[in-house]
Protein backbone atom coordinates (compact mmCIF):
# COMPACT_ATOMS: atom_id res chain seq x y z
CA UNK A 1 0.00 0.00 0.00
CA UNK A 2 1.36 3.42 -0.91
CA UNK A 3 1.04 6.57 1.12
CA UNK A 4 -0.21 9.90 -0.13
CA UNK A 5 2.88 11.86 0.88
CA UNK A 6 4.55 14.33 -1.40
CA UNK A 7 8.27 13.91 -1.93
CA UNK A 8 10.77 16.78 -2.20
CA UNK A 9 13.90 15.67 -4.01
CA UNK A 10 17.36 16.81 -3.01
CA UNK A 11 19.81 17.67 -5.79
CA UNK A 12 21.86 14.54 -5.17
CA UNK A 13 18.90 12.34 -6.12
CA UNK A 14 18.79 13.87 -9.59
CA UNK A 15 22.55 14.21 -10.05
CA UNK A 16 23.60 10.73 -8.93
CA UNK A 17 20.76 9.10 -10.88
CA UNK A 18 21.75 10.91 -14.07
CA UNK A 19 25.44 10.15 -13.64
CA UNK A 20 25.01 6.50 -12.77
CA UNK A 21 22.41 3.90 -12.01
CA UNK A 22 19.45 5.69 -13.65
CA UNK A 23 21.25 7.41 -16.54
CA UNK A 24 18.87 8.69 -19.18
CA UNK A 25 19.97 6.09 -21.73
CA UNK A 26 19.76 3.20 -19.25
CA UNK A 27 16.58 3.86 -17.27
CA UNK A 28 14.09 6.15 -19.03
CA UNK A 29 11.24 4.76 -16.85
CA UNK A 30 12.87 6.39 -13.81
CA UNK A 31 12.61 9.85 -15.37
CA UNK A 32 9.15 9.15 -16.80
CA UNK A 33 8.02 8.00 -13.36
CA UNK A 34 9.24 11.22 -11.76
CA UNK A 35 7.26 13.27 -14.29
CA UNK A 36 4.17 11.08 -13.95
CA UNK A 37 4.11 11.48 -10.17
CA UNK A 38 4.99 15.16 -10.39
CA UNK A 39 1.90 15.62 -12.55
CA UNK A 40 -0.29 14.37 -9.72
CA UNK A 41 1.53 16.30 -7.00
CA UNK A 42 3.51 13.45 -5.43
CA UNK A 43 7.03 14.45 -6.57
CA UNK A 44 8.61 17.88 -6.77
CA UNK A 45 11.68 19.79 -5.82
CA UNK A 46 12.58 23.40 -5.17
CA UNK A 47 14.06 26.29 -7.10
CA UNK A 48 17.35 26.10 -5.19
CA UNK A 49 17.84 22.46 -6.22
CA UNK A 50 17.25 23.52 -9.81
CA UNK A 51 19.95 26.16 -9.36
CA UNK A 52 22.38 23.39 -8.35
CA UNK A 53 21.37 21.30 -11.36
CA UNK A 54 21.73 24.32 -13.65
CA UNK A 55 25.42 24.59 -12.73
CA UNK A 56 26.02 21.54 -14.88
CA UNK A 57 26.01 21.57 -18.64
CA UNK A 58 24.58 18.15 -19.30
CA UNK A 59 21.52 16.09 -20.10
CA UNK A 60 20.19 16.49 -16.55
CA UNK A 61 20.19 20.27 -16.91
CA UNK A 62 18.34 19.94 -20.22
CA UNK A 63 15.79 17.55 -18.70
CA UNK A 64 15.25 19.77 -15.66
CA UNK A 65 14.70 22.84 -17.82
CA UNK A 66 12.58 21.18 -20.50
CA UNK A 67 10.75 18.29 -18.84
CA UNK A 68 10.60 18.98 -15.09
CA UNK A 69 10.76 22.77 -14.80
CA UNK A 70 7.13 23.07 -13.66
CA UNK A 71 7.83 21.08 -10.50
CA UNK A 72 10.62 23.14 -8.97
CA UNK A 73 8.61 25.12 -6.42
CA UNK A 74 9.65 28.53 -5.23
CA UNK A 75 11.10 28.86 -1.74
CA UNK A 76 10.04 32.50 -1.66
CA UNK A 77 6.97 32.02 0.54
CA UNK A 78 6.45 33.19 4.10
CA UNK A 79 5.95 29.69 5.54
CA UNK A 80 9.10 28.37 3.86
CA UNK A 81 11.29 31.32 4.83
CA UNK A 82 10.02 31.09 8.43
CA UNK A 83 10.88 27.38 8.50
CA UNK A 84 14.29 28.18 6.98
CA UNK A 85 14.92 30.58 9.86
CA UNK A 86 14.15 27.77 12.32
CA UNK A 87 16.48 25.37 10.50
CA UNK A 88 19.31 27.90 10.49
CA UNK A 89 18.77 28.75 14.16
CA UNK A 90 18.89 25.02 14.98
CA UNK A 91 22.12 24.58 13.00
CA UNK A 92 23.79 27.47 14.79
CA UNK A 93 22.84 26.00 18.16
CA UNK A 94 24.41 22.60 17.43
CA UNK A 95 27.81 22.43 19.10
CA UNK A 96 28.76 19.16 17.40
CA UNK A 97 29.10 20.79 13.96
CA UNK A 98 32.10 22.86 13.01
CA UNK A 99 31.63 26.46 11.91
CA UNK A 100 32.59 25.58 8.31
CA UNK A 101 29.93 22.83 8.36
CA UNK A 102 27.32 25.33 9.50
CA UNK A 103 28.40 27.88 6.90
CA UNK A 104 28.23 25.28 4.12
CA UNK A 105 24.76 24.13 5.21
CA UNK A 106 23.18 27.49 4.54
CA UNK A 107 25.51 28.89 1.90
CA UNK A 108 23.72 30.70 -0.92
CA UNK A 109 24.68 27.99 -3.40
CA UNK A 110 23.57 25.07 -1.18
CA UNK A 111 19.94 23.94 -1.20
CA UNK A 112 20.14 21.55 1.78
CA UNK A 113 18.67 23.77 4.51
CA UNK A 114 16.00 24.98 2.07
CA UNK A 115 14.99 21.40 1.21
CA UNK A 116 14.45 20.68 4.91
CA UNK A 117 12.62 23.98 5.44
CA UNK A 118 10.32 23.44 2.46
CA UNK A 119 9.46 19.92 3.61
CA UNK A 120 8.86 21.15 7.14
CA UNK A 121 6.63 24.02 6.03
CA UNK A 122 4.61 21.97 3.55
CA UNK A 123 4.44 18.61 5.33
CA UNK A 124 6.45 16.75 2.72
CA UNK A 125 9.01 13.95 2.93
CA UNK A 126 12.58 14.60 1.78
CA UNK A 127 14.31 12.27 -0.64
CA UNK A 128 18.09 12.34 -0.31
CA UNK A 129 21.07 10.05 -0.67
CA UNK A 130 22.62 11.49 2.47
CA UNK A 131 22.61 9.31 5.58
CA UNK A 132 21.82 10.13 9.18
CA UNK A 133 25.06 10.49 11.11
CA UNK A 134 24.73 11.59 14.74
CA UNK A 135 28.52 11.79 15.16
CA UNK A 136 29.44 13.84 12.12
CA UNK A 137 31.15 17.17 12.71
CA UNK A 138 32.37 18.42 9.32
CA UNK A 139 29.00 18.67 7.60
CA UNK A 140 25.32 18.77 8.46
CA UNK A 141 23.56 15.88 6.71
CA UNK A 142 19.99 16.53 5.62
CA UNK A 143 18.71 13.54 7.64
CA UNK A 144 20.19 15.04 10.82
CA UNK A 145 18.18 18.23 10.28
CA UNK A 146 15.09 16.25 9.26
CA UNK A 147 15.30 14.22 12.46
CA UNK A 148 15.58 17.37 14.57
CA UNK A 149 12.36 18.72 13.03
CA UNK A 150 10.53 15.39 12.70
CA UNK A 151 10.49 15.68 8.92
CA UNK A 152 10.19 12.33 7.20
CA UNK A 153 12.98 11.37 4.83
CA UNK A 154 13.88 8.44 2.65
CA UNK A 155 16.23 7.50 -0.15
CA UNK A 156 15.47 7.08 -3.83
CA UNK A 157 14.58 3.41 -3.46
CA UNK A 158 12.11 4.08 -0.65
CA UNK A 159 10.39 6.72 -2.76
CA UNK A 160 10.27 4.48 -5.83
CA UNK A 161 8.77 1.61 -3.82
CA UNK A 162 6.20 3.89 -2.18
CA UNK A 163 5.16 5.38 -5.50
CA UNK A 164 5.10 1.99 -7.22
CA UNK A 165 7.59 3.08 -9.88
CA UNK A 166 9.14 0.04 -11.57
CA UNK A 167 11.77 0.05 -14.23
CA UNK A 168 10.84 -3.20 -15.96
Amino acid sequence: MTSARTYILDANVFIEAAKGYYAFDIAPPFWDGLKLHANVGRVKSIDRVKDEIDRGNDQLKDWANNDFHLWFDSTDADDVTAAYGQVIYWAFQQTQFTDPAKNEFFALDNADAWVVAYAMARGCAVVTLELLNPNVRRRIPIPNACTAFRVQYTDTFGMLRDLGITLG
